[in-house]
């Protein structure tokens, strides 16, 4: 006699489907942000405005006082201060905030 043999029709008719093993490659992905003057608004740069505006503030008064030796120097540390302050500040936004 023959033994005969069953097979389930979904496993002749049908393969299972293997997930793929390739994986996709990674890629870099670039976006672009366009400047906002929100970002302006970082503690820091705050801050570093807020001193360089005092600064001048108490110019102004000492010179309606009449306090023109104090004035004198206060103009000359403000000769050096202020380029120094706004390029440090502007290199730091940059550095923060574009990259």
């Amino acid at each position: 006699m023959r033994k005969t043999q069953k097979f389930p029709f979904r496993k002749i008719f049908l393969p299972p489907h293997k997930l793929s093993l390739t994986r996709p490659r990674p890629f870099k992905a670039y976006s672009f942000v366009p400047f906002s003057p929100f970002a302006m608004l970082d503690p820091t740069i705050l801050t570093i405005g807020g001193i360089v505006l005092g600064i001048a503030l108490i110019e102004r008064i000492l010179e309606r006082w009449g306090v023109i030796d104090l004035v004198d120097q206060f103009a000359k540390v403000m000769r050096f201060i202020l380029p120094v302050t706004f390029y440090s500040a502007l290199i730091y936004f940059f550095a923060t905030f574009m990259f």
